[in-house]
């Protein structure tokens, strides 16, 4: 089926699972809108869920008025180097971190400038990882209501409540913290390697239906 899906930072499982089920549109032409996982993923660390922000450049105007593709990411602060640190710590003693580490470590050192591209690649790195082809379709316009395609943009606002049921897996702090459930891609990445692409053809997408 067709869905229509932002491309957000490291994108959560469940947005995962459409992107490995469906056939991906996505979004390249909405406003730009805070707290959302356009600039942010989570993650759980020893403290448990943890937000990964990236930081961007602000411009002028009401809120929304910047469309997303046009949006800069703010480097002064180092965020990269952050990021995988953060990521080390939380996930070094994963069963897969090694695994995966040479091929997601790059995408924390090269600068990057796009918030949009960067995101795309964040997803192509992870397809690449599970041996996914990613989808190249993007739309051409925006449409409030879209027609012939299944709008899943939704998943894209971190503060909606999504009735999301994930199958659940071993986790590096879950005697710790109990299961936290759909959390970034990376956590599903590194605790279930090889079984990630299975785990995400076999989730329910009964929550695209609400």
């Amino acid at each position: 089926m067709s869905t229509l899906v932002h491309p957000t930072y490291f994108p959560s499982i469940a947005t995962f699972a459409v992107i490995v089920q469906n056939d991906v549109v996505w979004e390249a032409h909405d406003n730009f809108q805070k707290q959302t996982y356009r600039n942010r993923c989570y993650i759980c660390t020893d403290r448990g869920k943890h937000m990964l922000n990236i930081p961007i450049k602000h411009v002028g105007g009401n809120e929304g008025r910047q469309k997303y593709k046009d949006v800069e990411i703010d480097n002064s602060s180092h965020w990269q180097k952050q990021h995988w640190r953060t990521l080390e710590t939380a996930y070094r003693t994963s069963p897969f971190f090694e695994f995966y580490e040479d091929d997601l470590r790059p995408l924390f050192k090269n600068p990057t400038h796009s918030l949009f591209d960067f995101n795309v690649k964040t997803i192509n790195v992870v397809c690449e990882c599970l041996g996914l082809n990613t989808s190249e379709k993007f739309t051409k316009t925006y449409e409030n209501t879209p027609s012939d395609i299944l709008d899943a943009r939704f998943l894209v606002e971190a503060k909606k409540p999504l009735s999301f049921k994930p199958m659940l897996y071993s986790q590096v702090f879950e005697e710790r913290h109990s299961f936290v459930p759909n959390l970034s891609i990376l956590d599903l990445l590194f605790n279930e390697g090889t079984n990630t692409l299975d785990y995400l053809k076999n989730q329910s997408l009964d929550f695209l239906n609400d």
